[in-house]
């Protein structure tokens, strides 16, 4: 198993991995349906190319260049070439609308930007006037950009094959790359990431080489990741857990990359690569699990009856099987026999078959979803982590796994808890600071060099791991005193397929209501098979039948809190249903797709007003923003519904 050793800059690995796995594949892309593998040698060649392309236009040492795309091999080896040259990438979420991502390349005072299609140049072209340092645009696809001024704007194959060409020609330009790579030093600011905003401004974190190749080499060990590996790469560049797990576990260990097609055939290609390595945001198994029950929906009776009685089979021993408990023999017979019928296909219709280390992390994970999919034998776990950390705060060992704790401290990260409840800690891959923010910085660290996480937490002390609570300025109290954790009610609420966001509110006030997203590919199957005809989201979404299903699935989730001594009080006493699915672009999710909470409130006042005035209708009139910029409006009248508390700790014992 390879680490990063002695190695303290990327490029420095990459060599490495060129000697060391130099026919073994690197990346791979389906392109056309068809899958390209590029072995580490082909990869290390062309990247020197590219490097030396790159400094032919311009690109010098301590330059930021911004990375604006999906998951493409020739945007990782973007980032690739720019730390080859010491220069720093800036990787930008693909879908941030026009201000966000002028605000990031101002910010970051980008020289070079590499993107991924026409689409992405169009929208760094509409605010190159509000970026005062641009200077180039390279871009991978050059499908619709034949006619365009090219004056700055340049394919990246072209620099490629120019810095092939230079190379080819001039041994001294080679010798050159090469002596950067030598003068790399593990202090070099190795990438910049922005935070998603959930709080406020987005901050550019930036982190060191060598801090991310130590925080990498630590659990790369920990999972035991190997050459051998695949990983899918597909969750957003300009987020750390991509370049975390994907890109620094990939160089450290030496496995395998392989970017999908597009953001529509993840699916497929998840079934046709295999990963063994994978990590999803909650919000990615709960999009699987939400198909995985309308595809049963659809299915035979006998189909449905065998699925539910095996996934019964598997809550009652899936997880001691899998963590090696004893299991009565009785049961380890139909365990397997639900294996052979129902797991199995089942992973495999997932395209989980491989999976030999699954990670959910970004946010909380509902404990039954967690439970689910670990019950059928995958190995799912979870890890708590920050960009500020570089990712890994704590993660959880094999056979140490508990759904409502994030696992004990990751390798050589110390954590503690301070008098507030606020989770705060040290680690191998901790920040340097925030880009051109000093202040903010001083304010994220303790005076004895801890980062303050503002996330309230605990140590449970039977098992010795970490729980999150809930951000700390979230975590509240009813006036008569009951805790409010509205992540932990939101998970609960999200596991139910008909649901797929919700916001809830309570603090400082009398009961707790909540606002609710229905999922609309669930219930657009829904109405489908029951006849139930509509024109919109906002149509359906108003619909008293719908309110029903929805208002079962709350119920269900105050049944579960009832059962709960601390959150009996905080069950929900009143919903409603939005008339729009909340969106990224109209501010309402961070790019990371977590609420906004404060936000909403603000914007959705009318609604939690009268969620807490009794009455039982409210006008709300919202504006939304469309994929091409422009401005609208939607209005609705929105219904809300009362709920019944389920009886408490004490009258259910």
């Amino acid at each position: 198993m390879a680490d990063g050793g002695s190695f303290d800059t990327f490029p420095k690995l990459l060599l490495r991995n060129a000697a060391q796995f130099g026919s073994r594949p690197a990346f791979r892309h389906k392109d056309l349906g068809i899958w390209q593998t590029w072995t580490w040698s082909q990869v290390t060649e062309i990247v020197r190319a590219y490097a030396a392309g790159l400094q032919r236009l311009g690109l010098q040492p301590g330059d930021t260049i911004a990375i604006v795309g999906s998951n493409r091999p020739k945007l990782y080896w973007t980032v690739m070439a720019a730390q080859t040259l010491r220069a720093i990438p800036v990787p930008v979420y693909s879908d941030a609308v026009a201000d966000e991502l002028a605000y990031v390349l101002a910010h970051a005072d980008v020289k070079f930007v590499a993107a991924q299609d026409q689409e992405q140049v169009d929208k760094v072209l509409s605010v190159s006037d509000r970026v005062p340092h641009l200077h180039q645009i390279v871009y991978d696809e050059p499908r619709g950009l034949r006619d365009y001024d090219h004056s700055r704007l340049m394919a990246i194959h072209d620099v490629i094959e120019d810095g092939r060409a230079a190379l080819g020609v001039n041994a001294a330009l080679g010798g050159q790359i090469d002596e950067i790579i030598r003068q790399g030093e593990g202090s070099d600011i190795s990438i910049i990431l922005y935070t998603s905003g959930t709080t406020g401004t987005s901050k550019g974190v930036m982190l060191s080489a060598q801090g991310c190749i130590q925080a990498a080499t630590d659990t790369v060990r920990f999972d035991r990741l190997t050459d051998n590996d695949v990983a899918l790469a597909y969750l957003p560049l300009a987020w750390v857990g991509d370049h975390y797990l994907n890109y620094a576990q990939g160089l450290v260990a030496g496995f395998c990359m392989a970017c999908p097609e597009s953001g529509d055939t993840i699916e497929q290609d998840r079934r046709e690569i295999g990963p063994t390595f994978y990590l999803a945001p909650p919000r990615g198994f709960e999009a699987m699990l939400t198909r995985l029950m309308i595809r049963m929906e659809d299915a035979a009776p006998i189909k449905r009856r065998m699925f539910n009685y095996f996934l019964g089979v598997a809550r009652r021993y899936g997880e001691q099987i899998l963590t090696g408990n004893p299991v009565p023999l009785s049961g380890r017979l139909l365990y397997a026999l639900g294996r052979l019928l129902v797991y199995e296909p089942l992973k495999n219709v997932l395209g989980l078959s491989r999976v030999r280390v699954a990670y959910t992390a970004g946010e909380a994970i509902g404990p039954d979803l967690f439970a689910f999919y670990r019950s059928i034998g995958l190995n799912l776990k979870q890890l708590y982590g920050q960009t500020e950390a570089f990712l890994y705060v704590t993660c959880q060992p094999d056979g140490e796994i508990y759904p409502d704790t994030v696992g004990p401290p990751a390798p050589n990260v110390d954590i503690r808890i301070a008098e507030s409840g606020e989770v705060q800690f040290r680690s191998p891959g901790m920040f340097v600071g925030y880009f051109k923010d000093q202040a903010k910085t001083e304010e994220a660290l303790t005076p004895d060099g801890y980062v303050k996480t503002g996330d309230a937490g605990f140590f449970d002390e039977k098992t010795g791991h970490l729980k999150i609570i809930d951000r700390a300025k979230d975590v509240g109290r009813l006036t008569d005193g009951t805790m409010l954790a509205p992540k932990y009610l939101e998970n609960k609420l999200k596991f139910f397929p008909n649901i797929k966001e919700a916001v809830v509110y309570g603090d400082s006030r009398a009961f707790v209501c909540a606002l609710i997203n229905i999922d609309p590919v669930a219930m657009a199957n829904w109405a489908e098979r029951n006849n139930v005809a509509f024109g919109s989201y906002q149509e359906l979404a108003g619909n008293p039948l719908v309110y029903d299903m929805v208002a079962k699935d709350v119920a269900e989730v105050n049944r579960s809190l009832a059962r709960e001594k601390v959150l009996a009080g905080a069950q929900i006493r009143r919903f409603l249903i939005l008339h729009k699915e909340l969106d990224a672009d109209d501010g309402e999710l961070t790019r990371t797709q977590k609420v906004r909470r404060r936000f909403i409130a603000e914007r959705y006042a009318p609604l939690v007003t009268a969620l807490y005035n009794g009455s039982h209708e409210a006008n709300i009139s919202t504006e939304v923003t469309f994929e091409d910029g422009r401005k609208g409006t939607i209005a609705a009248r929105v219904k809300i519904r009362d709920m019944q508390p389920a009886d408490s700790l004490e009258k259910a014992a």
